[in-house]
């Protein structure tokens, strides 16, 4: 199966600083961790509070779903995973 996200819900994870969000291979749930500084790869904007990290988010969700793609295909067998700046 393909892993896809048809779950929009996404929170932030205030101690670990990283928005939280899942994609699905079949019935598997996968987690994701989209951290503040990889955050700001997508963006000019300076921020980092939760308001900052959800918006952004939002506004670069498809660049994120594709990093999100991208490292579940390396880690295949995983059910989570942090993006980084490298990811991006």
């Amino acid at each position: 199966m393909m892993l896809n996200f048809p779950n929009q819900s996404r929170s932030f994870d205030e101690r670990r600083h990283r928005v939280c969000f899942w994609g699905y291979d079949g019935p598997i749930e996968i987690s994701f961790y989209a951290e503040a500084d990889a955050l700001q790869t997508l963006t000019a904007d300076v921020g980092g509070t939760e308001a900052w990290c959800l918006k952004t988010f939002d506004a670069g969700v498809e660049r994120i779903h594709a990093a999100a793609s991208r490292a579940y295909k390396r880690g295949k067998g995983a059910y989570a995973f942090t993006l980084g700046v490298e990811d991006f």
